[in-house]
């Protein structure tokens, strides 16, 4: 009796593990999905903010297909960023209050409006609705020396608190944001 329920136990055992292993994984997204952080360093646990967001390449395209101007883009590929404020902030010159908003950008040829928007959980720009919108803020854009190849979020602190810089290309544009 007790090698009849050890052999059962033990059959049971390698057929859960041979269903463990068959279990397919998808490749890597084309457009990964990365976050950043202020406090940047992962030594700080009492983050202000975080943002997380998919990173689309240009592989050969153009800014200007990818993200027109004049339109509201999504921000990134995929989901619509979600950045969290753990604190209440000033962002772009609006009082914000602490919580977590979608985020969403209008490309245009010398600035950018910057938009926080209530509704989350958004896939793309295509259900955006401007009546959730929080805060759009216009900031300018400036060309930088280097390019990148993806599309890139990070937060430099500054004398008077954080800028988010969102880049692409040679494309800059700066959120100055208080605490």
């Amino acid at each position: 009796m007790k090698k009849l329920r050890l052999f059962t136990i033990l059959a049971l055992a390698l057929g859960l593990s041979a269903t463990m292993n068959a279990q397919e994984f998808s490749g890597m997204d084309s457009s990964p999905m990365d976050a950043a952080a202020y406090p940047s360093s992962y030594r700080v646990s009492d983050k202000a903010i975080r943002i997380t967001y998919s990173r689309p390449q240009l592989k050969g395209r153009s800014l200007a297909d990818l993200a027109p101007a004049g339109k509201v883009w999504r921000t990134g590929a995929n989901e619509a960023p979600e950045i969290t404020f753990y604190k209440d902030v000033n962002f772009g010159g609006q009082a914000i209050p602490a919580g977590t908003y979608s985020l969403f950008t209008q490309p245009g040829d010398k600035e950018w409006t910057v938009i926080l928007n209530k509704n989350l959980n958004q896939w793309g720009a295509y259900s955006y609705d401007q009546g959730a919108d929080v805060a759009r803020v216009s900031v300018p854009a400036s060309m930088a020396g280097e390019p990148l190849e993806a599309f890139s979020i990070a937060f430099k602190e500054v004398e008077d608190g954080v800028h988010m810089v969102m880049g692409w290309d040679s494309l800059r544009v700066a959120v100055p944001i208080t605490m």
